[in-house]
């Protein structure tokens, strides 16, 4: 068992979370639905599949790493913040509920609300669905 802790400092307060991260999967899904793709990508399986449901399937890890790389790109100047990032985690499973603010650098705003469900085999990402909806912002 993992204990992440965050601490955020104000001259005035200091607030401490603490978030108990249960297994590998579960550390490898939440680094992939929050973008950081550097930590997930050496845990693809070599023929995932992820589906963003209304779009084609990206197959295998060449096209997911591609992906991830112009997502990567495309967030690079944006400020993004969860307002809603939670996990439930099953035997070889891990389902990623996330509410997102973007802020790009000339202020505007996107909030999208996604859903991942990540299946695993031996702590390999075999495969992804994903549903995302933009929201008004």
């Amino acid at each position: 068992m993992d204990l992440t802790t965050e601490k955020t400092e104000t001259a005035e307060t200091t607030e401490t979370t603490a978030t108990i991260v249960t297994t590998e999967i579960e550390k490898i899904a939440r680094a992939f639905s929050s973008h950081r793709f550097d930590q997930a990508l050496p845990h693809l399986a070599d023929d995932v599949v992820w589906t963003q449901v209304g779009a084609k399937p990206l197959i295998g890890r060449k096209a997911v790493k591609k992906a991830c790389e112009r997502t990567a790109a495309d967030l690079a100047g944006v400020t993004t913040e969860f307002q809603r990032f939670r996990t439930v985690v099953g035997d070889e499973s891990v389902v990623v509920d996330s509410l997102a603010r973007y802020t790009e650098g000339d202020g505007d705003v996107s909030i999208v609300a996604s859903c991942d469900v990540y299946d695993f085999d031996d702590e390999r990402i075999t495969e992804i669905v994903s549903y995302t909806v933009e929201l008004p912002s």
